[in-house]
Order: structure tokens, then C-alpha cells, then sequence
């Protein structure tokens, strides 16, 4: 037996391609409502990199994005950076502790090795 269509099923259809047409315009507002809201917080967060950019003209929903691109790049080049240096400087301080934690192991073996050739004998620091 071959499946029937009945004119409830063609109602509800019909019914259900009208809602879609009325929602659709309603969705599409609101998507576009929130796409502009967000450049727009865009363009509020970045107003000085703005600014220097083109102080005086309107600037087009494209070119805040790309300019928003831009400066997000720049930051995080600027991050990456920051992040070597403070590396590096680590590296630094960790050798230069390990330095100094050898000499003051050679300065104490070498004040051992003395008191202990001359018992009587008063080590003297002297600054100088």
C-alpha cells in the first residue's frame, strides 16, 4: 500500500514553511544586532589604538576588525617576547646562584683548611 498525503500533513507543512518565512527576518535581525553590538565593544576597548590610526574618520565594521586583528598580534608578539626575556633573565639569576653558591663553598673549605693547619688561629674578615 503507497503512503497517502493527507491534507492535514500539507496544512501543517504549509504551516510550518510560513512560521520559518516569519522567523527568519526576526533571527537575522537579531544576529545582526549582536554582530554590531560586538564591534561596537570592539571599538570602545581599542579607542586609543583607534585614535592614533585615523582620528577624525568613521571608520567601516571591516576595518575595525582588522584593525583589531592587528593589535591582537602585535600583543601577543609583544607577549612572546616578554616571555624570552624573562626566561633568559632566570637562566641568569640560576647561574649566577650557582656561582655564588660554588664560591661560598670554596670560601668555606678554604677557611676550614686553614683553621684546621693552625687551631690558634683567628680568621679576620676584612672588607678591604
Amino acid at each position: 500500500m503507497a503512503p497517502t498525503i493527507t491534507a492535514a500533513m500539507t496544512n501543517s507543512q504549509e504551516h510550518l514553511a510560513l512560521n520559518h518565512k516569519l522567523r527568519k527576518p526576526l533571527v537575522e535581525k537579531l544576529r545582526r544586532e549582536r554582530i554590531n553590538s560586538s564591534i561596537e565593544q570592539l571599538k570602545s576597548l581599542l579607542g586609543p589604538e583607534f585614535l592614533k590610526q585615523q582620528p577624525d574618520s568613521k571608520l567601516e565594521k571591516a576595518e575595525i576588525l582588522e584593525m583589531t586583528v592587528c593589535f591582537l598580534t602585535q600583543l601577543l608578539q609583544q607577549n612572546q617576547q616578554q616571555r624570552r626575556q624573562l626566561n633568559r633573565l632566570k637562566s641568569t639569576k640560576a647561574c649566577f646562584d650557582d656561582n655564588l653558591t660554588k664560591a661560598e663553598i670554596s670560601l668555606s673549605s678554604t677557611v676550614q683548611s686553614i683553621t684546621d693547619e693552625d687551631p690558634d688561629c683567628e680568621v679576620l674578615w676584612r672588607p678591604w
